[in-house]
């Protein structure tokens, strides 16, 4: 399928590795000219490498630390007509409501909820004076089935869904679609991290603590980052005009609502 964005503009945050490097590869598949972010230069030049390899398509980087209003600036800059933005960050650390002081909500506040909150902010108007736009957010799974350990991460996320929820009312007139992506179980360094945590925790092996994550997931697998990419790019896509402002889960069918 032509997915109708071909020599459209992106910019992918956080997408030197992991699923922001899944949604870039994909949309530069697609022939989307895409900007990846990150904070550390050698990484992200390593990152557009295997971008260029693998699509043959031009990949611009951007070395910006989105948390701050400077590096928002600087990639706003580097793309200020972009047609797509995928907004993504690293989660906080999973703990307890007693673990997370002042500081730590802070941390979270500025990475899961207002970073993605001002590029929104940034690139909307001109995407609806363009009358195209493709906005996808990478939240969580755990925006819908909240646990414990990831209250931080939960409650940051809710607050740009409903943020999202809200400003795609308006702005979907102008065929700009606002989505989130929630991931779950997919095989990238989150999981790996995960799984070391359950061998601390647990006093298991690597491959019994992958065993134990697997178990959850309906699927019997991981998620690969490749199928959230091609998820992200189309829900990017001209096709998915009539898309927006829902939620879409890539959890293996775990999930065990209903809405």
């Amino acid at each position: 399928m032509d997915l109708g964005i071909n020599g459209r503009r992106a910019i992918v945050c956080a997408s030197s590795q992991g699923l922001g490097l899944a949604c870039a590869t994909s949309l530069a598949r697609e022939g989307v000219e895409v900007f990846i972010n990150g904070r550390d230069a050698g990484r992200l030049a390593a990152a557009a490498a295997t971008i260029r390899e693998a699509t043959g398509r031009p990949v611009q980087t951007v070395v910006a630390d989105i948390n701050t209003d400077a590096g928002r600036a600087a990639l706003v800059a580097a793309c200020p007509q972009a047609d797509i933005l995928v907004n993504n960050n690293a989660g906080p650390p999973p703990g307890k409501l007693a673990d997370w002081d002042r500081a730590a909500w802070t941390a979270a506040i500025e990475a899961n909820m207002l970073a993605p909150i001002f590029l929104i902010q940034a690139l909307l108007p001109g995407m609806r004076e363009r009358r195209f736009g493709r906005i996808v957010n990478i939240t969580s799974a755990m925006v819908k089935s909240p646990s414990p350990a990831m209250g931080l991460s939960t409650a940051c996320r809710a607050a740009l869904t409903a943020l999202s929820k809200s400003v795609q009312r308006e702005a979907v007139a102008d065929n700009v679609t606002l989505n989130n992506l929630l991931p779950e179980r997919i095989d990238t360094d989150r999981q790996r991290f995960m799984a070391e945590r359950i061998m601390k925790q647990r006093g298991v092996t690597r491959e019994q603590a992958i065993a134990e994550i697997v178990q959850t997931v309906a699927a019997g697998r991981m998620g690969r980052p490749g199928e959230f990419g091609d998820a992200c790019a189309f829900l990017c896509s001209a096709q998915a005009s009539f898309i927006s402002g829902q939620n879409l889960q890539l959890d293996g069918g775990s999930y065990k609502g209903l809405i």
